[in-house]
């Protein structure tokens, strides 16, 4: 697989570029230095997994992720932070990344959580998601007008009351047994009331199921 590291500090750069290289069938195909700098090299290499980083001068990770995913779907993108960023992996979640790390993870875990996404998987730390997620509910409750946008949009009217209903307690960072345990519903009958919201909404997966859930319900 064909990877490319977006960091601005060189030593990040050359320190990942170092360990991924020694990995069986994974080449680092080249670095970048912001967002700007990553989308062009994506034009140029065509990499199969963007390790990024997500706060840098110039275009941070939140627009060069965007910015990769919207002409270059395909692209696998990796979000390299700190809980420290908790609103701006939000934001990322919300474009589409296929998955974040925090730094001071140990290198078997980057270097699985590179061939999980590559094979077609996310990953999502579960605990510290639902921690972000309550972090931003605050956030919304203190400036409802930063975090929430104007009136709610044309999609949720695609929804069934019940599907509404599954969808505000994911934005309360529930799993599924215990929405099922709310309405009174099977696991199963929530496992298919999300998976039906989701597609409704063009969301990936119930993570920004959930996002979606905070900004856009009363």
């Amino acid at each position: 697989m064909r990877i490319l590291i977006v960091d601005d500090q060189r030593i990040m750069r050359e320190g990942l570029a170092t360990i991924i290289g020694l990995e069986p069938g994974m080449e680092v195909i080249g670095t970048a230095m912001d967002g700007q700098d990553a989308y062009a090299k994506v034009i140029e290499m065509r990499p199969d997994v963007v390790l990024m980083d997500i706060r840098m001068p110039g275009m941070d990770g939140v627009e060069g992720s965007a910015l990769i995913l919207k002409h270059f779907p395909e692209t696998k993108v990796l979000i390299l932070t700190t809980f420290d960023d908790s609103e701006l992996i939000i934001k990322v979640l919300e474009n589409g990344v296929h998955g974040y790390l925090l730094k001071d993870m140990p290198s078997e875990a980057i270097i699985g959580a590179i061939r999980t996404v590559y094979n077609g998987g996310t990953v999502l730390q579960h605990d510290i998601t639902s921690m972000l997620l309550k972090e931003f509910i605050t956030i919304a409750d203190r400036n409802p007008d930063k975090a929430l946008p104007a009136g709610q949009p044309e999609e949720l009217k695609l929804l069934t009351e019940r599907e509404k209903e599954v969808l505000a307690l994911l934005g309360q960072g529930l799993n599924n047994k215990e929405i099922a345990g709310m309405l009174f519903l099977t696991e199963g009958t929530v496992k298919n009331h999300v998976s039906n919201l989701i597609s409704k909404l063009g969301l990936r997966d119930r993570t920004q199921a959930a996002i979606y859930a905070v900004r856009h319900l009363p």
